[in-house]
């Protein structure tokens, strides 16, 4: 396996990091082309639904910490 077809492995690290950058939108557009082509689909939707869970579990902590 060449290094190229290495680096293109979806990683759900790599995933993870440009789904957080995503959701801040402070993200370079050409970084995020580069992230892109290395994401799967499947990668992207789990993470995105595990992300979109977890920021409204915080959401209702720190509405029940406040009243």
């Amino acid at each position: 396996m060449s290094e190229q077809q290495s680096s293109r492995k979806p990683s759900l690290l790599r995933t993870i990091k440009a789904m957080a950058w995503a959701f801040l939108g402070v993200r370079k557009g050409s970084e995020w082309r580069s992230d892109s082509a290395q994401m799967t689909p499947l990668l992207v939707v789990s993470v995105g639904l595990v992300a979109i869970f977890v920021f409204v579990l915080l959401l209702i902590g720190i509405v029940n910490w406040v009243v």
